[in-house]
């Protein structure tokens, strides 16, 4: 629960040799009147008169105000302490504070009641400056981050970020700037993104509302890159407009057993600068049902589509990519669909469906501890991807989806990273392979945080 101190309304007994004081010394017996003000204290209700923060710096303590305006409601010694908690836990997440200690006593003063507490606050501040060296790890990809943190810059939680990430796929270079409520900064993608996402339920949905900033390079190129890829590098700059929406009544993002998730995402980039114009759709559809023996059937379905604006054609960085072990098994990261010379292009429409059985590992070893992180699993993946001309009505491009489907099924093993990450070894069986497809027929491996 944290450190919650609450002072003691009786002096602390000074007999014993081990005080230092003699049974014989005279000890002054509590006054009448603080009697009857702890009788009170432990039987009947309280109110909290004062609430005080010690330790601020460069925090604005109106920032705070909400945070602990609940302690002030408390009607009883034990509300006060559960309610300093919680208040203590959301001083603690604003991410300002190192420690955060709570010290509750009764009222002095010629204000005070016989009935009144003070409930105090000492915080320690972060530092004004923080640095950070991590590792990750996602879909089948690796990157070290170095990053710099100014926490708190100027007093109510704001946070400049800078990070510099060299991974196994790309370089990039992050600045973001963090506030809470009413916007959100992140930092991600290549060179410079800066992002705002109010977030928001309605009903049983979730939405996030999003603009985001992202300037791009497409850059060190090999001497084999294919002409379709050089005439693309550069720089570009993408400002784009998004709204996702999502219902996920699932038990676990990693092993679920029972419940559904559908989310459903649109972008548009063009209309807020940029010379990038599109706009995007995609959507995720998982459905979970538990069977016998603790197993545990799952469907999965995903899709989405790509219009270019303005008869601009679309950036190589804003397409669709399928293929690999988090996607359809069986095949290269990212080696379905259109490709020149080698290099793999993406397309503009694609779908991807996968049907998986997972059951405990046999014989159950483990059973209640560790051997409940992996799973047995039994798949079947389908997908296909490709640039649709959109002169053509909705027939024509659902038959040109419906051509020249990649296929595989197999079996393996999934273990789980806590409730975010997981990590497959399957045995892969590609079928429906097209030419210039990379397949990866036998044991593959994957990571990442979200697979098909």
């Amino acid at each position: 629960m944290g450190t919650v101190h609450a002072k003691s309304l009786d002096p602390l007994p000074m007999h014993g040799r081990d005080l230092g004081v003699n049974a014989d010394d005279w000890v002054e017996p509590p006054e009448p009147e603080q009697e009857a003000k702890q009788e009170i204290l432990e039987n009947k209700d309280v109110v909290v008169q004062h609430v005080n923060i010690q330790g601020l710096g460069r925090t604005k303590e109106d920032l705070l105000g909400y945070e602990i305006s609940d302690v002030f409601h408390a009607k009883n010694l034990i509300d006060v302490m559960k309610k300093a908690h919680v208040a203590r836990q959301r001083l603690l997440r604003l991410g300002i504070f190192n420690e955060v200690e709570v010290l509750i006593d009764t009222s002095e003063g010629a204000d005070a009641l016989p009935n009144g507490l003070d409930v105090t606050f000492e915080v320690t501040e972060i530092k004004r400056l923080t640095g950070s060296y991590n590792t990750m790890v996602g879909n089948n990809e690796g990157s070290m981050v170095l990053g710099l943190k100014l926490p708190n810059m100027f007093g109510r939680a704001e946070k400049l970020t800078f990070q510099f990430s060299y991974g196994t796929k790309e370089t990039s270079y992050g600045l973001s700037f963090f506030k809470p409520q009413p916007g959100h900064f992140e930092r991600n993608n290549r060179v410079l993104h800066l992002a705002v996402l109010p977030q928001f339920p309605l009903g049983m949905t979730n939405h996030t509302l999003k603009w985001e900033g992202v300037w791009r390079e497409l850059g060190c190129l090999a001497r084999s890159a294919s002409f379709a890829v050089r005439e693309e590098s550069g720089h570009s700059l993408k400002s784009a407009l998004s709204h996702t929406v999502s219902i996920d009544s699932r038990n676990s993002a990693i092993f679920p057993s029972r419940g559904a998730l559908l989310r459903i995402n649109q972008e548009l980039a063009g209309y807020t600068g940029g010379d990038a114009s599109f706009l995007k759709e995609d959507f995720e559809l998982q459905l979970n049902r538990r069977l016998f023996w603790d197993s545990v059937l799952s469907a999965s379905l995903w899709g989405g589509m790509l219009y270019p604006i303005g008869g601009q054609p679309s950036c190589i960085a804003d397409r669709f990519y399928l293929g690999g072990p988090t996607s359809v098994r069986g095949f290269g990261m990212y080696s379905i669909g259109p490709q020149s010379e080698g290099d793999y292009l993406g397309g503009e429409a694609y779908w991807a469906g996968g049907l998986h059985l997972y059951t405990p590992l046999p014989f159950r070893p483990g059973k209640g501890g560790f051997g409940d992180l992996f799973r047995t699993h039994f798949f079947l993946n389908a997908g296909n991807l490709c640039n649709l001309n959109y002169g053509e009505g909705p027939r024509a491009h659902l038959q040109k989806l419906a051509e020249c489907i990649r296929w595989s099924y197999g079996a393996g093993i999934v273990l789980r990273l806590g409730n975010i990450a997981r990590l497959e070894l399957n045995y892969c069986v590609p079928m429906g392979v097209q030419s210039g497809d990379r397949i990866c027929d036998g044991v593959q491996f994957g990571a990442g945080i979200r697979f098909l």
